[in-house]
């Protein structure tokens, strides 16, 4: 299993760094890991939040391809459906192109109707031109026969390794039948995921699962939490803000985030530890990969740098290994 850093380029308002220096020591914490062997780096796409959120996933891949030799640049997830199949296909050609075959699309459908509303998108349909997307992409990178148009350059890998990035049935359902790989580590999703796969013909086992997590290395969990807490509480409490926009409960006051929910589902331990929970968790899936928050917006960047590096050199060597039983 290949651990990698999951990134969504947050500066949390009041931090006094410029946009330029931000960008700029995300970049040189990136290429360091990447010199360190990291697998995997995977970004994520919002857009209008006040923090900053990445609102440009395919721009931020192509500067990490330019400046990194191995690392694999994935999403996780992009928004499919606010963006046409041909700029979306031509882009991750490029990246693929740059990265020498290092890019690893994953996509999804969203929740927000203000970015449908923004990209003139389907909100109600989003699924169904989801597929449309993966389906058109694939012609246009030359993948599928009687293409009425291909794109040029082409991409280097052929095909491209892409995931569905989906949290209930109907998208893991959707992922199975275009024969994704799944991002997500919910095994309640592994059926729908399978009988998709099946249903379209597709090897069920070429299935391959892949999600985040939320931890954190360290030989005092307590003590560790109690630094970590806001910056955990604000990462989710921005979401649920975000979520309602464009709804009736848009204002409402903010569902309050019980810590001690955040506390069990945020993994804090030694890279032993941390390795022994993370196979306990993926058990009986096909998991292939998961991804961590590599940033806590507001954290120390000492803090951040060491979280990073005790995550590529420690617990990633753990997990690479398969543990006899």
């Amino acid at each position: 299993m290949k651990l990698g850093l999951y990134v969504d380029m947050r500066k949390r308002p009041g931090v006094a760094a410029s946009w330029e220096r931000h960008y700029g020591r995300w970049l040189e914490r990136i290429e360091e890991a990447d010199r360190l062997g990291c697998s995997d780096i995977w970004l994520t796409e919002h857009h209008f939040f006040d923090d900053g959120y990445l609102p440009q996933v395919w721009t931020m891949a192509a500067a990490i391809a330019a400046r990194t030799q191995q690392i694999r640049i994935g999403s996780a997830v992009a928004l499919l459906p606010l963006h046409s199949a041909i700029e979306t296909a031509e882009q991750v050609a490029l990246v693929d192109i740059i990265s020498n075959g290092r890019v690893e699309p994953g996509w999804g459908v969203g929740y927000r109707k203000p970015e449908y509303q923004a990209f003139e998108g389907d909100f109600k349909h989003r699924y169904g031109v989801f597929r449309r997307r993966i389906q058109d992409m694939r012609a246009l990178w030359g993948e599928t026969s009687g293409a009425e148009r291909t794109i040029t350059p082409p991409p280097i890998q052929n095909p491209i390794p892409i995931w569905g990035g989906f949290g209930g049935p109907q998208g893991a359902r959707l992922a199975g039948e275009l024969g994704l790989g799944l991002q997500s580590l919910d095994r309640a999703l592994l059926t729908p995921y399978l009988e998709g796969l099946e249903a379209r013909g597709h090897d069920k086992g070429t299935a391959r699962m892949g999600g985040g997590l939320e931890l954190y290395v360290s030989d005092d969990p307590e003590k560790t939490w109690a630094e970590i807490e806001p910056f955990v509480t604000y990462r989710w409490e921005s979401y649920n803000r975000h979520m309602f926009q464009g709804t009736t409960r848009e204002h409402q006051p903010p569902q309050h985030f019980d810590t001690s929910d955040m506390r069990k589902n945020c993994l804090i331990g030694s890279p032993d530890e941390l390795a022994d929970q993370i196979r306990d968790k993926t058990a009986g899936l096909p998991v292939t990969k998961v991804w961590v928050w590599a940033d806590y917006p507001g954290l120390s960047d000492a803090a951040i740098d060491r979280h990073i590096h005790l995550l590529v050199t420690e617990l990633a060597p753990r997990l690479a290994v398969t543990k006899a039983l």
